[in-house]
């Protein structure tokens, strides 16, 4: 019995002992393929802070060509990708109105021409009749005038009655009258025939000017580019009817481009106008500058323009698909890594960090500081040395250990 009592007590122990080692032990790792795992190990130095963001390259001065008038489209010259300068016709349009109006203005401008010139007879025959009456009225003045004196001597001789001697002296006076009032006449005329003239000239130099004006829009129905560079877009086709103000071509200066970037809103704070950037056009990387940016944000993105200041490279063109890469600071002395697939700025994330023989990872809190395009700031959670993975393991979230083959 005490046998049996010593083994009882002794299993007992042997099984509460079992049971407290294997409640210490921790859950097996599960096993990752460490050649599938991204890595990168801790340094400290000085570290470039940059802003990506995709983009176009696009015209600095792009050149929207309206219709100036209502017209339909008869012919359309040349399409886009085709060399222009300013005076080069790029298509025809029609407006039989609008030539009917300017036909009609023209013939007017000769009638109001031809008017003209028949005013200016009449008013120069009515000054030569107007001298000839002062010249008969001067001519029975000077009679008047002679036939009171030759009266007034007979008159003193007592040869004539004094009748006669005031009669002719009262006709006398009435010539002289009328002369100075023909005379003042035909100073009048001058003054109404300049007046006449000058109102017929007005009236022909507005008909001129209406009439200029429909020749211009006359004009206008052949289109041309109004700038040197490269045809970009003809949105219209032949026989289309279109208003007054249809965007009509695009023309564009291809050796002035500049790129416009799109950068997630919560990056483009730090960005600011001058600072240096990189365009990546997939066939060469052109240096530049921040030029604009945008004050709104679309679809989570802040488009900004780079001004492009070294030389195009081959097959750089508008509308071009490009990276832009924007350098917002360089950092002298930090802690950092190569940025894991999800490294936010000031923010806390778990890595996996390696042990020492590579055979082992271990999950540890990490506070990332600024952030870059290819970099993170470590401000907590990590030395210099340490090897983190920096694939994305959120497969393995239910797990704070790693097995590495």
């Amino acid at each position: 019995m005490i046998r049996l009592i010593l083994f009882t007590v002794a299993a007992i122990i042997v099984l509460s002992l079992t049971t407290w080692g294997l409640s210490r032990m921790k859950p097996a790792a599960p096993t990752v393929e460490g050649s599938t795992l991204w890595t990168d190990t801790v340094k400290r130095g000085p570290m470039l802070r940059q802003v990506r963001g995709l983009g176009t390259l696009v015209p600095e001065e792009i050149l929207w060509i309206p219709a100036v008038n209502d017209g339909r489209v008869d012919k359309i010259l040349l399409r886009p990708g085709a060399h222009v300068s300013a005076g080069t016709i790029l298509m025809v349009l029609s407006n039989p109105e609008l030539e009917l109006a300017a036909e009609d203005l023209k013939w007017q401008v000769k009638a109001a021409e031809a008017n003209l010139k028949d005013l200016r007879v009449k008013l120069e025959t009515n000054k030569l009749d107007l001298r000839a009456a002062v010249a008969r009225v001067e001519s029975e003045f000077v009679q008047a005038k002679l036939k009171a004196e030759r009266d007034e001597a007979l008159g003193k001789e007592g040869l004539t009655p004094d009748l006669n001697v005031r009669l002719s002296r009262a006709a006398s006076e009435e010539a002289a009258k009328r002369f100075e009032i023909d005379k003042t006449r035909l100073e009048i005329s001058a003054t109404a025939a300049e007046a006449q003239l000058a109102a017929q000239q007005v009236q022909i130099e507005k008909l001129r000017a209406a009439y200029q004006l429909k020749k211009e829009q006359v004009d206008n129905l052949k289109i041309r580019a109004g700038a040197n560079g490269v045809l970009q877009q003809v949105p219209v086709e032949v026989g289309q009817r279109l208003a007054a103000g249809t965007i009509l071509a695009k023309v564009a200066q291809p050796e002035k481009l500049k790129a416009e970037v799109k950068i997630p809103e919560t990056q483009a704070k730090d960005v600011i106008i001058g600072q240096a950037a990189q365009v990546d056009t997939h066939n060469g990387v052109i240096q530049g500058r921040v030029s604009r940016i945008d004050p709104g944000a679309v679809n989570g993105n802040v488009t900004i323009d780079i001004r492009l200041e070294g030389n195009l490279p081959a097959g750089a063109r508008p509308d071009l698909s490009v990276d832009g890469t924007v350098e917002l600071e360089r950092l002298t002395d930090v802690l950092y890594v190569q940025r894991p697939v999800f490294g936010q700025p000031n923010s806390l994330v778990g890595l996996f960090r390696l042990s020492p023989d590579g055979k082992e990872a271990s999950r540890v809190q990490v506070r990332i500081g600024r952030v870059s395009v290819q970099t993170v700031e470590i401000l907590d959670g990590l030395k210099i040395g340490d090897k983190v993975v920096l694939s994305d393991m959120s497969a393995w979230d239910g797990h704070d250990r790693l097995r590495l083959n």
